[in-house]
């Protein structure tokens, strides 16, 4: 076989190894003989075969899950509390020379910041409060990765587990505090009818002929059932009355 084809073979084959595609939302950083030298932008790239070596870099938007972290509230209460973290890499090169495993990085130190800001609250403050919580918790990360090369985006507290007993207390407070409202709407109905029926009263005091209109409404609406007899001992006009005073 003739040489110069053997050679010709190998030479495309060295070539073709070298060939890298690299898509729109990635980056590669290209290292030579181990060392940093650039960063390759989307497209088709070659490089130098057994020479230079990248490493690939998603730069979109990455969702990471918070393992349920058990955590003691500041009043004693013990919950587990879990969430995700939203974040993206804005500097790969610092991303992938300043920390190692970014995305396990940034799960820990969101399980740590978890803890440590749910542990400082009350319950009742981490129930009502859960967008308040997720921003302390990524300033905390923020601050800690503020040299890596990431951005965090946003942090979310997911779902809260409560011991059965905690969510039996809960129930109870809540169908007392109902009970209390609807004792205090009943109260302050009644209040409100007592100063109607005192005007009414009044007006219907006014004129005798409305006080016997009242009596025969009254009388009509009792003789609708058709079940009780009314006896009157005595005229109704001798029923004592307000006279008013000439």
């Amino acid at each position: 076989m003739n040489p110069t084809f053997i050679f010709a073979g190998i030479l495309i084959l060295f070539l073709l190894s070298g060939i890298r595609i690299i898509f729109e939302y990635k980056r590669a950083l290209k290292f030579r003989f181990g060392k940093y030298t650039s960063t390759l932008k989307p497209g088709f790239r070659w490089i130098i075969p057994m020479v230079d070596s990248i490493q690939v870099v998603d730069i979109r938007v990455i969702t990471i899950n918070i393992v349920s972290q058990e955590v003691m509230t500041e009043d004693n209460v013990p919950c587990s509390i879990d969430g995700v973290v939203f974040f993206k890499v804005v500097d790969p090169e610092m991303a992938v020379l300043e920390v190692e495993e970014y995305n396990f990085a940034i799960t820990q130190l969101s399980q740590a910041a978890l803890r440590d800001v749910c542990g400082k609250v009350e319950l009742d403050t981490i129930l009502s409060k859960r967008e308040e919580m997720g921003k302390n918790i990524k300033n905390i990360v923020e601050e800690e990765t503020k040299g890596w090369g990431i951005e965090i985006i946003d942090v979310k507290i997911k779902d809260i587990q409560l011991p059965e007993n905690m969510k039996r207390m809960m129930a109870n407070q809540a169908e007392a505090e109902r009970s209390r409202r609807a004792r205090i709407i009943l109260a302050l109905a009644e209040e409100q009818a007592a100063g109607k029926l005192l005007e009414a009263g009044k007006l219907i005091d006014q004129s005798p002929s409305a006080i016997k209109l009242r009596l025969y409404q009254t009388l009509s609406n009792i003789a609708a059932e058709k079940n009780s007899t009314i006896l009157f001992p005595f005229p109704e006009e001798v029923l004592p009355r307000n006279k008013k005073k000439a």
